[in-house]
């Protein structure tokens, strides 16, 4: 990707992001100017400002810690570490609000949040949102890592998964709750009951999962079973002087077996050549559609030049991603639904005493950032990014709207307190609370990203090892 495109995308991957923060702060903003509420500073991230501007008496900032927003109201609980506070408030003390005051100001937050998130659905609504098609998003098992959980317990390429650990499923990967992946990762027994078709009989399998190690720095793997989708095998870019050149293989062919066994994705094909590293290699039948023409063809492969320590391989550098795409128009309902369940189907996980998910396996800013600048390079970015949105407003309506301080919820909580004991608490024991709660904040946050920036990094050392240029023997 040229260096003009990675900054188009960052720009608007930097405008959508603080699209968000802007209308969640602009509710509370709103909300206490309505209510008569005095209000110091209107800021986009936290911590203290590197850059602030003052109209009509309030100061408009932009904070060095990138990862969310406020509105200072002094009239509300005290949050000086997010509000990058560092020395007393020395002026007269405001009128006390009421609690009702309080609930309106805090609640207008999380509502905006939704009111943009019924705004991005009807707009996805209307434009569309791309989907796989129906007969490539399914539940067929395309490869099963041989000697894994997955071929242990007996499941093979072609199999059709109907239902894991007693739930149906209908896609093989997330976003779906009703995917294979999401119900792997959030099963707890110590075998998952896999119930799937071949050849049209009904069978049951019943894999251990697997879990990759991991070192301290790197994120708690999640179990898998050790298998993936089916999809067609088209052939996209070929290598010069590759065995796969040398026999006329060209762009657009599609690979439907290998030694005369049907495969259901590219991973067999790459198998087969590194599985020669250490023997003489030998040629492998290739079966073959072009248009409407299916044809066989012998490949023996080959080690490359470069990169030193290469495996052998075919010389295939990529595959035609899926082409069957269809725009679907869920109606703003059914995504705010989804967006719904999803958070919460997330927050059961991360709290289940048996899940192998934790609040480790959260994403942060960085986690949100690296989510859309992978959504805008794709044909349908906009479109795409639209529709995370819409789940990204709800995840955030929804988040804030726990009881606990420093959050909107727990403004409210505070102020539903206050109405029931008829006087404010304490000012020394709110500055105790948010203070506390603050720093625990800020603390999960640089958690947070300190596994998302090195997710990404591991990412990108990968992505540039994958793009190293492969060099056959002419």
């Amino acid at each position: 990707m040229d260096i003009l495109r990675i900054i188009f995308i960052s720009l608007e991957v930097v405008l959508l992001f603080n699209l968000l923060i802007f209308v969640h702060e602009l509710g509370h903003y709103l909300a206490a100017r309505w209510r008569g509420l005095k209000v110091e500073r209107f800021a986009i991230w936290f911590g203290k400002p590197i850059f602030k501007t003052t109209r009509n008496g309030v100061e408009f900032a932009l904070g060095w810690i990138p990862a969310g927003g406020y509105v200072s109201l002094p009239q509300m609980a005290p949050m000086d570490v997010i509000e990058g506070k560092s020395e007393e408030n020395d002026k007269e003390p405001l009128p006390p609000i009421s609690a009702a005051d309080k609930i309106i100001v805090a609640f207008a937050g999380p509502l905006f949040s939704f009111l943009l998130a019924v705004a991005f659905a009807v707009i996805v609504w209307q434009v569309g949102k791309p989907e796989l098609s129906a007969s490539e998003d399914s539940t067929v098992v395309g490869w099963v890592e041989p000697g894994g959980p997955a071929w242990k317990s007996g499941l093979r390429p072609g199999d059709l998964i109907t239902e894991v650990d007693g739930e149906k499923v209908t896609a093989f990967a997330p976003p779906s709750q009703a995917s294979i992946t999401w119900r792997v990762v959030t099963s707890t027994g110590t075998n998952i009951a896999v119930k799937y078709l071949r050849d049209g009989r009904e069978a049951m399998a019943y894999p251990v999962p697997y879990k990759r190690p991991t070192k301290w720095y790197e994120r708690k793997a999640l179990r898998q079973i050790l298998i993936g989708s089916a999809h067609p095998v088209i052939v996209y870019e070929i290598a010069t002087n590759s065995p796969a050149a040398k026999a006329g293989l060209r762009a657009g062919d599609e690979i439907l077996a290998l030694n005369s066994e049907k495969i259901f994705n590219a991973q067999p094909v790459l198998s087969v050549a590194e599985a020669m590293t250490n023997g003489a290699p030998t040629a492998v039948t290739f079966t073959i559609r072009r248009g409407k023409e299916e044809i066989k063809q012998d490949l023996t492969p080959a080690r490359p030049l470069s990169p030193a320590g290469s495996k052998p391989s075919f010389g295939i550098l990529s595959w035609l991603g899926n082409t069957n795409i269809v725009m679907s128009h869920p109606s703003p309902s059914v995504q705010i639904k989804a967006g719904v369940s999803q958070i919460i189907a997330t927050l059961g996980a991360i709290f289940a005493p048996k899940s192998d998910i934790g609040v480790q396996q959260l994403g942060g800013a960085i986690m949100i950032f690296r989510v859309y600048s992978g959504l805008f390079q794709n044909e349908h970015g906009w479109r795409l990014a639209l529709w995370f949105s819409v789940v990204m407003n709800v995840n955030l309506a929804m988040l804030n709207m726990l009881p606990l301080p420093v959050l909107d919820g727990g403004h409210i909580t505070l102020a539903l307190i206050e109405a029931v004991r008829r006087r404010p608490a304490s000012g020394k024991v709110l500055q105790y609370i948010q203070t506390a709660f603050a720093v625990a904040l800020i603390t999960f946050m640089l958690f947070i990203a300190f596994f998302d920036t090195g997710d990404w990094v591991r990412s990108a050392r990968r992505d540039r090892k994958e793009a190293e240029p492969i060099v056959f023997a002419p």
